[in-house]
């Protein structure tokens, strides 16, 4: 069996590493910061995929695909956007390889590319340069796409899932003939992207703006959810952004109107990547392995035999195999591990490990019973049913553990939000509590700068239809007219 799980009092680092690799989602891989997703981990990560797919498309979105590389001279276009990014990537000079004479592979000095190419951190660039010829009309408008792809951002220091140099994501990159359209869309996918999080991985975010600082590179506004994970502090879990005419202008992508005037159109781009892995390990895992919540688990239920001998097993059988089929016409995952390899006993530690929401135990003497036990795995409660109640009883078990998941989360994040009216509290609760501290500030870089320096903590979000008071800036003592969330974050 796999090695205990560090606590997550002891180290929680280590704790979540210890989950990632110990619950089979995830490994280290022979390239530095990559990572290789295993099949336990991409079966969640398709779950993910495959819900947020559907929620994109019942908005009017469709799916394309644009080149992993991207001309340099792309970059150059929109000033701020190639700061942001500028060194964070990787980029291809050469496009051959050649033998040494001696044995050795090396790089084909005269095969150097007239212009270098940049494996994509983000596609704006390339989007754009193509949406030019895509778009000439108002009729071509509104154009709603979206792209599941991978994407490379050179990270030094990396954690799997959380911050590695390649990761798996999906970028939407719309265009729009007004601004207010586009701001419409760029708040309906952060409503989309709270929906998922909070109805489907069971985790509660607050909605809201980041600060210019925290501002995506080249965007006019940032929207995004932030969710606060079980050491206290926050991780981005999705951005929406109002991209303005930046890139349009950069790209010269203009509509003809109505009225046959030339308009530049108005962009939105928006995404999540598998760092939402990331927040599901740490929203609801236990010192015992993965927790996942039932609507994103591959297997929702595990029935386990437990018997003696071959003729103890095919009467353990046949009842554990008309309850799988009772399950799954009710749309319900469950696997029947009749494994002869491994003993009752690894099979429980192994299914909890890896999260499996609901585990049923069939023996022999419950079958005389007519019964079986139900456990579950967020809270370790164990009941004995009869065997004509299980279908029900297992339907309403998966939407209550569902439920609790989500709702301890909530109380987490309720009992770990503070008011912070000085320099000195704010630093305290950091330091003693963590969590969100809501708090004035001036509104200007150099004071958040400042704050992140010496705290290590940001602004994690202007939250939405925030309250309106006057205060003063707890480190400058300047006039404020609203609190920010500050935290220390992923």
């Amino acid at each position: 069996m796999s090695k205990a799980i560090t606590s997550q009092k002891q180290d929680y680092s280590k704790w979540y590493n210890d989950i990632v690799v110990e619950a089979d989602l995830a490994d280290h891989s022979a390239v530095r910061g990559c990572m290789v997703i295993k099949p336990h981990g991409y079966a969640i990560w398709e779950k993910m995929q495959q819900t947020l797919d559907k929620m994109f498309k019942d908005t009017g979105h469709v799916n394309a695909y644009f080149p992993l590389l991207i001309p340099k001279s792309f970059f150059s276009k929109e000033a701020s956007h190639v700061d942001g990014f500028a060194k964070e990537c990787a980029v291809v000079t050469h496009y051959r390889l050649k033998n040494d004479g001696a044995g050795n592979i090396i790089v084909d000095d005269n095969a150097k590319l007239e212009e270098e190419l940049i494996i994509r951190p983000t596609s704006e660039t390339i989007i754009w340069n193509t949406y030019k010829g895509w778009i000439q009309s108002y009729r071509d408008l509104p154009l709603l796409i979206n792209q599941w792809a991978n994407v490379l951002r050179w990270e030094m220091r990396t954690r799997l899932f959380l911050r590695t140099a390649e990761f798996l994501w999906q970028e939407g990159h719309t265009a729009h003939a007004t601004s207010e359209e586009a701001i419409k869309e760029t708040e309906q996918m952060l409503d989309v992207y709270a929906d998922f999080v909070e109805n489907w991985m069971a985790v509660p975010v607050i909605k809201g703006i980041k600060s210019p600082n925290e501002r995506f590179a080249g965007a006019i506004e940032t929207y995004c959810i932030e969710a606060l994970m079980q050491d206290g502090k926050a991780l981005q879990c999705g951005t929406s952004h109002f991209l303005g005419q930046n890139f349009a202008k950069a790209f010269d992508v203009k509509f003809a109107t109505k009225e046959g005037n030339q308009e530049f159109v108005w962009a939105t781009s928006w995404g999540v990547s598998t760092r939402l892995m990331g927040a599901l390990i740490m929203s609801h895992s236990d010192d015992h392995g993965l927790v996942i919540p039932p609507k994103l688990a591959p297997t929702q239920v595990v029935i386990v035999p437990i018997y003696k001998g071959e003729e103890g097993l095919k009467k353990v059988s046949e009842t554990a195999l008309q309850i799988v089929s009772k399950l799954k016409a009710k749309g319900i995952s469950v696997k029947y591990d009749d494994r002869d390899s491994q003993r009752p006993g690894f099979k429980f530690a192994e299914h909890e490990l890896k999260g499996t929401p609901v585990r049923i135990a069939i023996g022999e003497r419950d079958l005389a019973n007519g019964t079986l036990e139900v456990a579950r795995r967020d809270s370790g409660v164990k009941q004995t049913i009869k065997v004509d109640e299980v279908e029900s009883f297992v339907s309403q078990l998966l939407d209550d553990i569902q439920k609790s998941l989500y709702d301890n989360a909530k109380t987490r994040l309720n009992a770990s939000t503070h008011k912070a009216d000085s320099y000195e509290e704010l630093k305290k609760i950091l330091d003693e509590k963590g969590g969100f501290v809501s708090a004035h500030w001036d509104g200007t870089s150099e004071t958040e700068e400042k704050i992140k320096e010496e705290t290590k903590a940001t602004i994690r979000c202007i939250p939405l239809n925030n309250k309106q008071e006057e205060g003063k800036c707890i480190y400058t003592g300047k006039i404020s007219k609203q609190r920010v969330l500050f935290a220390r974050a992923y």
